[in-house]
């Protein structure tokens, strides 16, 4: 800035005089007050004069040069073209606010009165009156000029930052401010650390209130954005910004700690002699796991400026060239794959140890630093650090389980159909006419049924399937215990009805045989309807309850119901079981019942344990269970009642007649 020479024409007693200022004539003059020289301002002292308030080398902050540059020019290109201010030549008066808003209230009051012997509301010099001012560069600066033009109503334009209370003022009539909110400039610091991936940062701010405000202001937004504040060191506006600068980042270097390979630290203050000889207002450090680099110069001009260290374990190693890549800021290093964030106490939550994920989370190593879980479909591999899809969990045909199952399922089919051809073909032999012959035969239909429906049991679940399986099969075997049951009651009656002067006689036939079993049938027919037409079965899709395998099934829809079924059959054959073990001992020559009585025992043993087994079983050991259960129940009806009359028929005929029986009887 280039002083100029004036003619004052006030006094000048006790002149406390500004140092800098530049003036140019011109029929309107434009004010400007900026901030380019730095001094040292002492505290305020009534022990001494103010014209001793510079005590200090000045600072020129040569940046800020170009403001005045770019208002100098303005005004020359201003004059020079004719169509912009015809028959008006454009002047300037530029101050300096020292970057201090005492000074700005000072320079302002000068700029507008002239008057070297600070005497407001007097014109003393011979310029003519400031069209408007522009300034300042800092909110306080801009403050107090307002707090002065505003008064004279004289048009302020400020070119800097100005704070958030500022905006909504409206007592500023005559104030424009050309730049964007605080705000704006808070985001735009937030954006930069994300884009630089920088979570571990410090901050060295004024200690007056601008930077109480930034700090009030930006911590919220670092926690928002998962970053965290490493040190906050506040310099006094008051004193030398730069030898501050230095010191405050030398009081943070002597506070950190660096973390190497082997997990030790080793402190920068046990290092002072590294600290103490450098130029650290340039320095960067970053950490990569185990080393920590920082960029530093060294005062002394005969140690090489512009070098690079590695501080690593208990070695301090030069390299040349600069750092070409951008420095990662961050409490401690990344998490591996396969390990998650857990917080130190006593820490910000920047700062964390890694755990080996919990069992069925993960992290990968795209930079999730906390375990998460794998979608419903994958599950975590050994290391969990990635997901793999899920295995299918089925009863398929092609599987060893499912075809030992069909096997077993087919050979009982055909046993069944064997017994039953036999028993047509032997119809009028008298141990198939014995005991009902119509039953055995819807008894033996029945079981080949049963075996038979075991097979949908097997392969993947589909919506014909699902709703066919319990209920078809609860409807089968209701029909073999109700045949069991009309088989065992009409031993019973036939007894009865043998006693002189029964009446029980005429309940003695096919059709009470038939009722029962009808009725009976009827009843569950009735239960699986209701509950098809009120929450059917349906396929689904377990991925839950087996970590790494998806389970295929058949949702039962209504789990009432599907108890409900089994219930009534359960019920079916514990009356079966009663009636025929009343009847066991009955005298007759082939007295069906007590076969019936442990086939009934057969039964009820296997579907009692069915229950708990099937409910402690996940997938296709669920399904094979089931399947387990049906074959064994039905073999057990099919064998205890059945074998004993199959050997009479095929092995020893000859007891296979009316007269044998009867003697036998005898």
């Amino acid at each position: 800035m280039v002083p100029q020479v004036h003619t004052v024409l006030c006094s000048r007693t006790n002149p406390v005089d500004i140092p800098h200022e530049w003036y140019e004539e011109g029929d309107l003059v434009i004010g400007g007050i900026v901030s380019h020289i730095f001094y040292v301002f002492p505290k305020l002292s009534f022990k001494e004069h103010p014209s001793r308030v510079f005590i200090d080398i000045p600072v020129v902050m040569t940046k800020f040069y170009q403001h005045i540059l770019a208002l100098v020019f303005a005004v020359d290109e201003i004059n020079e073209n004719p169509k912009i201010l015809p028959n008006a030549t454009l002047g300037f008066h530029i101050y300096d606010s020292y970057f201090d808003s005492r000074m700005t209230s000072r320079t302002t009051l000068d700029l507008l009165f002239k008057s070297h012997h600070f005497v407001p509301n007097y014109i003393c010099g011979n310029q003519k009156n400031v069209v408007g001012v522009i300034g300042g560069l800092s909110s306080d600066t801009s403050s107090s000029m307002a707090d002065v033009l505003g008064l004279h109503k004289i048009p302020q334009i400020s070119y800097g930052s100005f704070q958030r209370a500022m905006n909504d003022q409206i007592r500023f009539s005559s104030f424009y401010r050309m730049v964007p909110n605080e705000a704006l400039q808070y985001q735009g610091i937030i954006q930069l650390l994300l884009h630089f991936r920088w979570k571990w940062v410090g901050f060295i701010t004024t200690d007056n209130e601008a930077g109480e405000r930034f700090l009030q202001t930006i911590e919220p937004m670092l926690f928002k954005n998962q970053m965290c504040s490493a040190f906050t060191e506040t310099i006094d506006y008051h004193l030398h910004f730069t030898g501050s600068l230095h010191d405050a980042l030398h009081s943070f270097l002597q506070r950190i700690s660096f973390n190497n390979n082997a997990g030790d630290e080793i402190a920068l203050n046990e290092h002072r002699e590294l600290a103490a000889g450098f130029d650290i207002t340039n320095l960067v450090t970053f950490r990569n796991g185990s080393y920590v680099r920082v960029k530093v110069g060294r005062l002394d001009p005969q140690a090489p400026p512009g070098k690079e260290l590695t501080i690593n374990a208990d070695r301090i190693k030069w390299h040349s060239g600069f750092i070409q890549e951008p420095p990662l800021s961050i409490c401690n290093a990344n998490c591996r794959p396969g390990y998650g964030k857990r917080k130190k106490e006593g820490e910000k939550f920047c700062c964390y140890d890694c755990d080996p994920c919990p069992r069925g989370m993960f992290s990968n190593e795209k930079g999730l630093e906390t375990c998460a879980r794998c979608p419903a479909d994958q599950y975590p591999n050994e290391k969990q650090n990635q997901c793999i899809p899920k295995k299918t969990n089925v009863l398929d045909f092609g599987e060893t389980l499912a075809m030992v199952s069909t096997f077993s399922a087919l050979l009982f089919s055909l046993i069944t159909a064997m017994v039953l051809g036999i028993f047509i073909k032997h119809r009028n032999t008298a141990i198939v006419k014995a005991n009902n012959r119509s039953l055995t035969y819807i008894l033996l239909i029945s079981l080949l049924l049963c075996f038979l429906c075991s097979l949908m049991f097997i392969g993947m679940p589909n919506k014909a399937t699902c709703p066919l399986r319990q209920t078809a099969f609860g409807i089968v075997f209701s029909v073999a215990l109700s045949s069991i049951l009309a088989k065992t009651i009409s031993v019973i009656l036939a007894f009865m009805a043998t006693k002189p002067g029964s009446r029980i006689r005429r309940w003695v036939g096919k059709k009470l045989a038939y009722s029962i079993v009808l009725s009976c049938s009827i009843i569950q027919v009735g239960i699986c309807a209701l509950w098809l037409a009120t929450s059917p079965p349906f396929p689904d899709v377990d991925m839950h309850s087996m970590s790494e395998e998806i389970i295929f099934l058949c949702n039962e829809g209504s789990v009432f119901m599907f108890y409900f079924v089994l219930g009534y059959m359960g019920f079916l054959a514990i009356i079966s079981f009663t009636v025929a073990f009343l009847a066991r001992k009955l005298p007759d020559s082939f007295n069906e019942a007590k076969f019936i009585t442990f086939s009934m025992l057969v039964f009820c043993s296997v579907w009692f344990s069915f229950i708990p087994t099937y409910l402690s079983t996940r997938g296709k050991y669920m399904v094979a269970v089931e399947i387990f259960s049906i074959l064994a129940s039905s073999a057990g009806l099919l064998g205890c009642i059945f074998s004993p009359k199959c050997y009479i028929i095929v092995v020893m005929p000859e007891l296979n007649n009316r007269e044998q029986l009867i003697r036998r009887k005898m």
